[in-house]
């Protein structure tokens, strides 16, 4: 095989991590265009080759700027009358792996869970977060922090476009890597879709005004305060 130099992104996550940064979002998309290419490769062949498995750690960054696509291991070729034929057994990495492929190869799996898990891959890019694994997103919507709430320097278009790549059902994400590619750069309008929002404790008193049970507990708490208070007095 090539020998492929230089770092997967997975690596250059943690490294702006530990930096306390964020990777620019114009660095990103130029590597989003690169893998957007690479899979529009691989899903135009006849019939269309699934790769399965996209993820930072299978993204190798070379010293000159060029993104490789490696790690083939789980590959599916998609034949005539939707039959799935797999080369390697396998179902991917969870965090990046979409609800249908967890049934492993009696699953139908296409180029959908390719633009599910490019989406993924992108939301670690810019948040240097991974992703809650569709299966906690699935029994718990709000569990996918939006991705501004973290990196706010990230453009609304963007965060809109991957959350729609990363939708759970395969009919409700981009049908095409190109779609989805054009809706990341602004050529095209991602549809609107509800972005979770995750729950967070309250940080002032002010804030239980927003959720009720929080608030019968505030008033009272506040109720024992003033009659601890009238009964000291009165003594």
């Amino acid at each position: 095989m090539d020998y492929i130099p230089g770092d997967d992104l997975r690596h250059v996550i943690f490294e702006a991590r530990q930096k306390h940064t964020f990777l620019p979002e114009r660095e990103v998309l130029g590597w989003a265009e690169q893998i957007a290419s690479a899979l529009t490769y691989l899903h135009s062949q006849e019939p269309p080759i699934v790769h399965r498995d996209v993820k930072p750690s299978n993204l190798k960054l070379m010293p000159h700027g060029l993104i490789k696509l490696v790690d083939f291991g789980l590959v599916k070729i998609l034949a005539p009358e939707e039959v799935t034929i797999t080369i390697i057994q396998g179902q991917g990495t969870a965090l990046y792996t979409p609800l249908e492929q967890y049934g492993g190869s009696d699953m139908h799996t296409d180029i959908r869970s390719d633009i599910y898990a490019f989406g993924a891959t992108l939301y670690h890019l810019f948040t240097n977060e991974p992703p809650a694994d569709a299966r906690a997103r699935f029994l718990s919507p709000e569990s996918l922090t939006p991705i501004r709430s973290i990196n706010s320097a990230i453009s609304p278009r963007v965060e809109k476009a991957v959350f729609w790549a990363m939708s759970l059902h395969p009919d409700e994400r981009p049908h095409t890597i190109d779609e989805f590619h054009k809706a990341l750069l602004g050529y095209q309008n991602s549809p609107t879709l509800p972005i979770p929002i995750r729950r967070t404790r309250p940080q002032s008193a002010w804030d239980y005004l927003a959720h009720p049970t929080e608030t019968a507990l505030a008033w009272g708490a506040t109720v024992m305060l003033l009659v601890s208070l009238l009964a000291t007095l009165a003594r």
